[in-house]
């Protein structure tokens, strides 16, 4: 898909080559990655047969839906248009009903557009309409963003803003939460929704949670400010992120990442349950680039799962050790999903830093899986798999040059080069390190990498949006500070009943949610607290991730172990 390719290669061009302005740079990676989600998801139920079947609505009452939203959507087309096109330069608009105009026929296409596909089935070979109305519509808020984008700084999340404004960034955040209930489910929504309700409601809640309350239009612009979506989160994903959510995709385009599975099926294939000692480092290492627990698990698990249950481990046992597994290569360094850098973008401390005080806390938990794993074996009396079913391993040693793009990684890392450049030049490693093998990488193959990391990167770009929302809220409403106050007067009491309160309050705060956003939304809240009673920021910050990481495997929603499931 041309989309996805250009998506990414804006991207690399302008991460490497020719950098863009910081806020417009994260305004035009949204609305590529809400361009992109819109395109590749299917808002409900797909109709094959495109036409009015068994439960479909009246053929005339869509047609008039898709009139008006094809109307809006084009009418606020045309509106950015001529914003751009008639004025003397950015921000000098020819007329002042033009926003207006824009503002109101934008809000009319995004509701249009989001209730329209709740409402008509789509077609499975096409992009359907309501998708293409969306599509328009993210495009026109960041035209507008960045028309106006020096006014928007100043004035955005104050009484200065007008109507235009307003429609324009409720737009926006409607169409976030839109592709994200496509993409991760109602369980963020849910948590989204419950903060933008608490955004209006504190000025009738008791205790720490009261607050004087906000006008929707400072409410709304604020959250599309460097405080909320365009802060830390889409930071991390419009750089680091998509960056290493590339790499993934060169190195499956490359095969050099089924490299590394059949690497650890020849190592530990043969000895006491090998399949589950096979799934524990194959996680660990494809599950630090991934940056989602359950993606880890449906990518490694639809592997390992079936082997380990092959040479005896129960099916239940087999799902938790993959979930477990998957789930810890989100502490595993140099990449921990993304983690170690959305912790250098919040705390200020320098990435090698963060990658070093990883290292023990990752070997811990990978040695306590790895024993447990053989512990059960020993107990069931369970082999490995034949010799004559694995690779050899020989052959897996001739071809240890495949490794190259990881070391390449980490050697730059501490070498002291930027991620940037250090991620850029370990991808281009995986193309050039497939040069030896029968997969090598042509152009074909480039562009299908490309085509990947886009697709691949586009429910993190969403999560990481959304979860902006829930951070401007926390940042505007201050119920963060006030957090910290709770927990400074239970450390009064005890350190230890705060610091368990701060692990509740994590996981419960990530549950449901990617690594990146349940880290995000629990450093906004938890963090500063622990800060406050004197833990150094480093541990506070290590101390909620690692419990916003565990939250993927702790019930009841346990989204790792429910991906095992599947």
């Amino acid at each position: 898909m041309l989309g996805c390719v250009l998506f990414t290669a804006m991207h690399l061009y302008a991460l490497n080559i020719a950098p863009i302005e910081t806020w417009t740079f994260r305004i035009l990676h949204i609305a590529g990655g809400l361009m992109v989600g819109f395109a590749i998801t299917a808002a409900m139920s797909v109709d094959p047969e495109g036409g009015a079947g068994k439960g479909s609505r009246p053929a005339g009452i869509e047609r008039f839906a898709a009139l008006i939203t094809a109307l809006a959507s084009g009418y606020a087309g045309a509106c950015a248009l001529a914003l751009w096109g008639l004025s003397e330069g950015p921000g000098v608009a020819v007329t002042n009903w033009l926003p207006l105009h824009l503002a109101v026929a934008l809000a009319i296409a995004s509701v249009a557009g989001v209730v329209s596909s709740w409402c008509f089935p789509s077609r499975g070979d096409r992009i359907h309409w309501p998708d293409l109305a969306l599509m328009v519509s993210a495009l026109v808020v960041a035209a507008f963003l960045i028309f106006v984008l020096g006014r928007w700084r100043m004035a955005a999340g104050t009484p200065l803003v007008g109507t235009p404004e307003l429609l324009v960034s409720a737009s926006g955040v409607l169409l976030i939460m839109e592709l994200t209930r496509r993409i991760a489910g109602l369980a963020l929504i849910a948590i989204t929704s419950v903060f933008l309700l608490y955004a209006f409601a504190g000025p009738y809640l008791p205790g720490i949670l009261e607050h004087d309350g906000y006008t929707a239009k400072r409410f709304f612009t604020y959250l599309y400010t460097d405080s909320g979506v365009l802060g830390p989160t889409t930071a991390v994903s419009s750089t680091y992120i998509i960056l290493f959510i590339t790499f993934a995709a060169f190195l499956q385009a490359s095969k050099v990442g089924d490299y590394f599975v059949n690497f650890a099926f020849a190592m530990a294939g043969r000895s006491r349950g090998g399949p589950a000692k096979v799934a524990v480092f194959a996680s660990g290492l494809m599950g630090m680039i991934n940056g989602t627990s359950a993606g880890n698990v449906v990518a490694t698990g639809s592997l390992t799962i079936p082997l380990m249950k092959r040479v005896g481990y129960h099916p239940l046992s087999a799902g938790g050790i993959e979930a477990a597994a998957s789930t810890g290569g989100q502490i595993v360094p140099p990449i921990m999903g993304a983690g170690a850098f959305i912790m250098a973008e919040i705390t200020g401390i320098p990435y090698t830093e963060i990658a070093f005080a990883a290292l023990i806390p990752a070997a811990l938990y990978f040695l306590a899986i790895y024993l447990m794993v053989d512990l059960e074996a020993r107990r069931d009396g369970m082999q490995g798999l034949p010799k004559d079913q694995l690779p050899l391993v020989t052959e897996m040693l001739k071809r240890v040059y495949l490794f190259l793009p990881i070391i390449i990684l980490i050697t730059t890392l501490f070498m002291g080069y930027s991620v940037i450049r250090a991620g850029t030049l370990a991808m281009a490693s995986a193309a050039v390190v497939s040069w030896l093998t029968p997969h090598w990488m042509g152009p074909k193959a480039l562009l299908r990498a490309l085509e990947l990391g886009a697709r691949m990167s586009v429910p993190l770009i969403a999560v990481c949006a959304c979860a902006g929302i829930i951070v401007g809220v926390i940042s505007l409403t201050g119920v963060g500070a006030r957090f910290a106050s709770m927990l400074l007067g239970l450390a009064d009491t005890s350190h230890f009943l705060a610091l368990f309160f701060a692990m509740c309050i994590s996981i419960l705060l990530g549950m449901g949610m990617p690594t990146t956003a349940a880290y995000a939304v629990a450093a906004s809240v938890v963090a500063p607290g622990l800060q406050q009673i004197g833990i150094s920021p480093l541990v506070s910050h290590f101390f909620v991730f690692y419990y916003a990481v565990l939250s993927a495997i702790t019930p009841p929603v346990a989204l790792a172990g429910y991906a095992a499931a599947a």
